[in-house]
């Protein structure tokens, strides 16, 4: 092969090889769940490219993916309470950066969004919080200050990114204020049962008493009506009467004996002979 040749195919190779750099570095693809950000020679485009296969100037254009999706990041935040406690507190934040925001945030913010604006946000908004509450009550009231810190970081960042939402996984407090806080709600336990024992007694007092007072006014209510209805004593001897004979029933006029002690006395007294007697003048 002569010289003349292999000097056309050396430069029909650079030409192929130029073409499919200039295609290359000419066209994009963003990922679903990405927006992108389009720098031309340091000039960042006012608008973000959509996701999808695109075309591009060669060589002086890059595109820079920005996730849109939610994304979840881990943080801790040093606080201390207004009785001046150190509480460390792990925090799982829920973010996305929203479509109107990507250009904005490749602009203003280097690096990842979430260090350079979120967890400074959050932990600012947390520390305000806890400062006003003691640590007692920032282990009692988790969730209230979860979504005071939460809307208090929302404003704070404003309409840059959007925080899903504050997880608080953690309250670490120390050993000595643990023990302080475990003991004072021992006793708080003890003194809610005495309590409860003591209304206990008196609910018991109280029914036993209004017991009383309803039996005292059923029998009044019953000698009232025995009094005014004194044949309501033998219609009840009737109704509880069991066949046999009683000994001795009624009231002081009217007395009914068992009639078998009635009829024995009187077989006795018929059987027994009478004494013979004696004349006065016989000795």
């Amino acid at each position: 092969m002569s010289s003349r040749n292999i000097a056309r195919v050396i430069g029909v190779a650079i030409l192929v090889f130029v073409l499919v750099i200039m295609a290359s570095s000419g066209t994009y693809v963003i990922n679903p769940g990405y927006r992108g950000v389009e720098v031309t020679m340091g000039r960042v485009s006012p608008t973000f490219k959509p996701e999808g296969f695109g075309l591009k100037v060669p060589l002086i254009t890059s595109i820079y993916p920005i996730s849109i999706r939610q994304q979840t990041a881990l943080d801790k935040a040093e606080c201390y309470s207004a009785d001046l406690q150190q509480i460390s507190v792990d925090l799982r934040v829920l973010y996305r950066i929203p479509e109107s925001s990507v250009v904005k945030l490749f602009q203003e913010y280097y690096g990842e969004p979430f260090e350079s604006l979120v967890a400074p946000r959050v932990q600012e908004a947390l520390k305000e919080v806890v400062a006003l509450q003691s640590a007692e009550q920032i282990v009692k009231t988790r969730e209230q200050i979860k979504v005071r810190a939460l809307d208090l970081a929302r404003k704070k960042i404003d309409s840059l990114l959007v925080i899903e939402d504050v997880v608080i996984q953690n309250i670490a407090l120390t050993k000595e204020l643990e023990s302080a806080i475990e003991a004072k709600m021992v006793q708080e336990q003890e003194a809610s049962k005495s309590k409860y024992v003591q209304q206990r007694a008196q609910i018991d007092a109280d029914t036993a008493v209004i017991q009383a007072k309803g039996e005292a006014e059923s029998i009044r209510i019953r000698g009232e009506a025995l009094k005014d209805n004194p044949a309501f004593v033998d219609l009840k001897i009737v109704d509880k009467w069991d066949g046999v004979t009683p000994l001795v029933i009624g009231s002081s006029d009217n007395v009914m004996f068992q009639l078998q002690d009635l009829e024995h006395k009187n077989a006795k007294s018929i059987q027994q002979p009478a004494a013979p007697s004696r004349h006065p003048l016989t000795r």
